[in-house]
């Protein structure tokens, strides 16, 4: 778990992350950027009414973090499934990291 994302800004709005197909990811693999869990959204049957059904993930010098579905993936994990659906931006494959610099 971290506190705040170690990434660079990517700029992507919701309608960007739609373009991203969603795979499957292993939820011991997922990085969490969030400290803090709200009890009232993770019991919320509607909670991904309004948004994306797909959490949304950075890749980032080989780490995946979670920046958005903590509370899907938490489901998941609740439900002991060991795999989620996840949106994946690779910011590895999108900004290259210098030649000397070990990562």
């Amino acid at each position: 778990m971290r506190d705040g994302r170690p990434y660079p800004e990517h700029g992507l709005a919701t309608k960007d992350w739609a373009m991203i197909p969603p795979r499957q990811i292993r939820l011991d693999t997922l990085v969490t950027t969030k400290r803090e869990l709200a009890l009232d959204t993770l019991l919320a049957d509607d909670s991904t009414f309004y948004g994306d059904l797909f959490p949304h993930a950075v890749q980032w010098h080989g780490e995946l973090y979670l920046e958005d579905g903590l509370h899907r993936a938490l489901r998941a994990a609740l439900q002991q499934r060991t795999v989620i659906h996840v949106r994946v931006l690779d910011l590895d494959a999108l900004m290259p990291t210098d030649p000397g610099r070990v990562r």
